[in-house]
């Protein structure tokens, strides 16, 4: 067996989604050595449709550090969204409250500016590679993996970042009694469609019914983007197109306003829960965005807070390869951690008021029409809807 060859970089990127280029890109600015591996081709990940609501810090850490400036010129900016319950609408004007806007960019886009800016400056990164393990991150950190071409080699860094995904290889490196985890799971999934049809709206609808839970996104003039409450259980198959459309109608349809609806060219089935991994360092492996946390989908918060923990993390890379002091890694976790239980805190607000149980009583059903009422009845209620989606709830930690 032929000996593994060497490679050697300061920082060992496991992951290149949108965290691992972006953290990748931002310490080729700053002059730091990073190699970046991935198991998914280049071409799998950019064919994989992620929707994406970018905060307006995300947006301007693309545009300023160099990556691109593509979300400004495709991507969508939407100043509110519409709550919408009792068959009315109910508009949170972002621009109005808090004088910020998100932007609609798929995650799919975010992912391919970033690879194309690391290609344009010769960065470092090795799709399809095979075999990947982690070794020695209370020491000298090495990875072992297999290039795409069957060359097997040795990654030997000062640090490792884990930004390998949900399904993350990384995370399980932290002995268990150095770890805790929190899970919630929720009683439902979304049931996702691509349909061939004009906008419905121009900015994102959030509709509560007794029917459950809908949400209206928009892809481009001609693509939409749709999702209905589901039981996590829910076989596509099952679902004929006249099906999928009453369900949409029964949640959102009433008072003058209708779907434009078109052929289903997609469908599928998203679950989700609440995860955190604590901490999210241990000895010289640092976890970041889904290897870490996740969200449900509801507040918009999975790719912010996989960036914003990038952004952290390289402050504190940065502040160590420049003056030899730890203290901003030595509080990455903290730091990180801090916003990730306030985009839970939200997420898990945004999800239970707006979807219905399946076994909800009367009660539970007026009540969650109070909370709805008592957020757009309230300019301090909408206020505070429109900073924690926009980001300015966590200005000083936000990106």
């Amino acid at each position: 067996m032929a000996a593994r060859k060497i490679i050697t970089t300061q920082v060992a990127i496991v992951g290149a989604g949108p965290a691992g280029l972006m953290l990748s890109h931002l310490l080729a600015q700053a002059g730091v050595e990073s190699t970046v591996i991935e198991i998914r081709s280049r071409q799998e990940i950019s064919e994989t449709v992620r929707a994406g609501i970018l905060e307006h810090g995300t947006v301007n850490m693309l545009v300023d550090s160099g990556v691109s400036d593509r979300v400004l010129r495709e991507g969508d900016r939407h100043d509110g969204i519409e709550l919408r319950f009792n068959g009315e609408s109910h508009r949170i004007d972002f621009k109005d409250l808090v004088g910020e806007s998100v932007w609609l960019y798929p995650q799919t886009d975010v992912f391919m500016d970033l690879a194309a800016r690391r290609e344009a400056d010769g960065g470092d990164v090795r799709y399809s590679v095979t075999d990947t393990t982690v070794h020695d991150i209370e020491g000298k950190p090495k990875i072992w993996f297999t290039d795409a071409d069957g060359t097997e080699y040795e990654l030997q860094a000062d640090f490792v970042a884990g930004a390998d995904g949900s399904r993350s290889h990384c995370r399980f490196q932290i002995p268990e009694a150095h770890r805790k985890w929190y899970f919630h799971e929720y009683p439902f999934a979304w049931f996702g469609i691509l349909a061939e049809a004009p906008r419905s709206s121009d900015e994102l609808i959030y509709a509560n019914s007794a029917n459950g839970f809908a949400l209206i996104s928009q892809r481009t003039e001609t693509v939409q983007r749709m999702y209905f409450q589901c039981d996590p259980n829910e076989d596509v198959n099952n679902w004929s197109e006249e099906r999928i459309w009453d369900a949409f109608r029964s949640r959102v349809n009433g008072n003058g306003f209708e779907l434009k609806e078109g052929p289903v060219i997609d469908k599928m089935v998203l679950k989700f829960r609440s995860f955190v991994h604590t901490p999210m360092r241990h000895g010289k492996l640092f976890l970041a965005g889904d290897a870490a946390h996740t969200v449900p989908p509801t507040g918009a918060k999975g790719l912010n807070l996989a960036i914003h923990d990038v952004k952290v993390l390289f402050e504190g890379l940065d502040s160590f390869y420049k003056t030899g002091s730890s203290a901003l890694l030595d509080s990455y976790s903290d730091r990180a951690l801090e916003r990730v239980w306030k985009a839970q805190q939200f997420s898990y607000w945004m999800t239970s008021m707006l979807h219905t149980p399946a076994d909800a009583d009367d009660f539970s059903r007026a009540r969650q029409l109070g909370e709805l009422n008592s957020v757009v009845s309230s300019r301090h209620g909408k206020v505070y809807l429109a900073e924690a989606y926009t980001c300015l709830l966590y200005t000083s930690r936000c990106v």
